[in-house]
């Protein structure tokens, strides 16, 4: 009897040890689960915040620049000139489109809205007052401003960029450039886990989930709603509180409980992040349902094992004296079974490890490369910048002397009655005046965009045209262009003043190819080859080697330094000559040296006539 009751108390003692062995599995199980769930949603959440951060920080400093614009600086100060209104309406529609964003415009010191890229359209911004935004007092005060919001007028979400316009100390008015920002919310959807971003009041104004927009995480007080109302944020928008069960933690991680539309609460496993420079916080909801039922499954497995093991227990201590070596065996080979198991799990879970490390290290430095690739073509544009006002002052700045000169001349030649002479020194001014007149309007003509429509164009005066443009750039290289085109017209189809920006091109890059060599004589020639004219531009610099004469035309290939060139101008070029039908080649002259070839079909006088009318 006493051994049947030793029998029974080992058994409950066993019973116990299983459950509370089973317990502490599935809790163990649970976290495992958990944490690798987690793990995934911290590379989704990495990957959310870098696509945000990459999608707003192209934009940020392009108000400033618009808002630098002569013509935008001149309305600011003259609001009511219906001239300056039309000028910058059509300057921001056509930079609206450039840059694909989603509106510009121009605010005055009041709010009301001056001048907009959707001013011919229903909807228009012009005459409305968005005084009330925290990115126009932001701005009013001197300061970039930064503010998430659905538009009041046009109904679409958008992140708003500002910045003053400034007439020296004087803020003149505000430049505002709205974002679109559905294209990211567009590559949330149809994932296994739910991104959603919330505003500083923890409403959810970006989220894969149609459903829960405009809803509140956290309680709508009177104070949110208040502070939420007086920015009109979300315009008319109904904002309603998300149907939130519960919040809790397990093993660490925050969980949180949300009905669903079908009666069914679903269980999210949350990971944050906040953006403090947009007042923003990134959320990452992964959906627990898969990491419970994996650590029920293990629960079961566990509670199977120990079951096994009892029975086992229950054979041994029954049958302890026969079969004591066999149980030894066999709890051997089970030993070694879930070592080989363990030491397998683990394999795989650092193989898994360090295959996501390598994917969130690949990713990252994509987003940097792309990042650096922006940085380089706005450096370039910078740089374009400043070449065309030095080019500007040095041509301007000399006839303006001599302007002074020849006009200080005439006033002492009158005081002497010497009025032959002082007659001639006016003619003279008349002449510098002209020459003035003359560079304005080819720097004019060569800015303005081009017509994309293709018609006859005369060689000629396309070349005459690029001869004021890159004069400046010869001199500076101290280079001489010979140009050779014969006497007659040469025709072609195509643009002028696309024509002229490959022209000007290719003879700034020979100047730099020739510039400190000995040698530093430039020829362009043209002429009409059977039914094609052949536009030539030749240095005696040192070539093009033939190494990399495959890639010369391709897009951000270089050999200039550093800071010396994107390598984007040829890349243009070959395509604006292929756009006319064309072909532009490279070679390298026998004599030394780069021959940049363009090949256009050739247009009879008559043909070219009937073509323009």
């Amino acid at each position: 009897m006493r051994k049947i009751w030793l029998t029974w108390a080992r058994l409950g003692v066993l019973v116990v040890l299983a459950c509370a062995a089973a317990i502490w599995g599935g809790t163990a199980a649970t976290r495992i689960y958990l944490a690798e769930t987690a793990a995934r949603g911290q590379t989704t959440l990495r990957l959310a915040v870098a696509a945000l951060h990459g999608h707003m920080r192209r934009y940020e400093p392009l108000p400033s620049l618009i808002a630098d614009h002569d013509d935008i600086r001149e309305l600011a100060r003259r609001p009511e000139n219906p001239g300056l209104r039309a000028a910058a309406n059509r300057y921001l529609k056509e930079i609206n489109g450039l840059l694909e964003s989603s509106d510009i415009y121009v605010m005055a010191p009041d709010g009301v809205t001056i001048a907009a890229s959707n001013y011919d359209e229903p909807l228009s911004f012009v005459g409305e007052n968005f005084s009330y935004r925290p990115y126009f007092q932001d701005a009013m005060k001197g300061e970039r401003g930064r503010f998430f919001a659905l538009g009041t007028t046009s109904l679409k979400r958008g992140y708003y960029y500002s910045a003053p316009i400034r007439d020296g100390e004087a803020i003149r008015g505000v430049v505002v450039f709205k974002v679109d920002v559905d294209v990211i919310e567009l590559s949330w959807r149809g994932s296994d886990h739910v991104i959603i971003v919330t505003d500083p009041e923890g409403i959810v104004f970006l989220t894969g989930r149609d459903e829960w927009r405009y809803a509140g995480l956290e309680p709508l007080t009177p104070e949110r709603l208040a502070r939420t109302h007086a920015s009109r944020r979300y315009a008319d928008a109904r904002l309603y509180p998300l149907p939130i069960e519960s919040h809790g933690s397990e093993a660490g991680h925050a969980l949180m409980t949300i009905g669903e539309a079908n009666g069914e609460p679903r269980e999210y496993l949350v990971l944050s992040e906040p953006m403090p420079e947009a007042g923003w916080t990134v959320k990452v909801l992964l959906d627990t349902a898969s990491a419970r039922a994996q650590a029920f499954t293990a629960l079961v497995a566990i509670f199977l094992c120990l079951a096994l093991a009892g029975m086992v227990a229950a054979v041994v201590l029954q049958r302890r004296a026969r079969m004591a070596e066999r149980m030894a065996l066999q709890q051997e080979a089970r030993e070694t079974l879930e070592r080989r198991v363990a030491e397998r799990t683990r394999d795989l879970a650092a193989v898994n490890s360090r295959l996501e490390t390598e994917v969130a290290e690949r990713r990252a430095t994509e987003q940097r490369l792309r990042q650096t690739q922006d940085d380089l073509i706005q450096a370039g544009k910078l740089a374009a910048l400043g070449q065309m006002s030095a080019a500007l002052s040095h041509e301007f700045n000399q006839p303006l002397a001599a302007l002074r000169t020849y006009a200080d001349n005439a006033a002492v030649l009158i005081d002497h009655d010497r009025i032959a002479d002082a007659r001639e020194n006016v003619r003279r001014i008349a002449a510098l005046t002209d020459r003035l007149a003359s560079i304005s309007r080819h720097l004019r003509n060569f800015a303005r965009k081009p017509n994309q429509k293709l018609g006859p164009v005369d060689v000629r005066e396309v070349v005459r045209d690029t001869l004021e443009i890159v004069a400046w750039r010869l001199r500076a290289a101290q280079a001489e262009l010979v140009t050779d085109i014969g006497e007659g017209p040469l025709m072609v189809r195509g643009g002028a003043v696309r024509l002229q920006q490959v022209l000007v091109n290719l003879i700034t890059n020979a100047a730099d190819a020739v510039e400190g060599r000995p040698e530093r004589t430039i020829t362009l020639r043209a002429s009409r080859q059977g039914g094609q004219v052949l536009i030539s531009v030749s240095d005696p610099g040192p070539g093009v080697p033939d190494a990399i004469a495959g890639r010369i035309f391709d897009p951000f290939f270089t050999t200039k330094g550093v800071g010396k060139g994107l390598g984007l101008g040829l890349s243009i070029s070959y395509n604006i000559i292929q756009d006319f039908g064309g072909n532009l080649l490279v070679a390298n002259a026998p004599e030394g040296g780069a021959v940049f070839t363009i090949q256009l079909a050739a247009l009879d006088l008559g043909a070219s006539r009937e073509a323009a009318e």
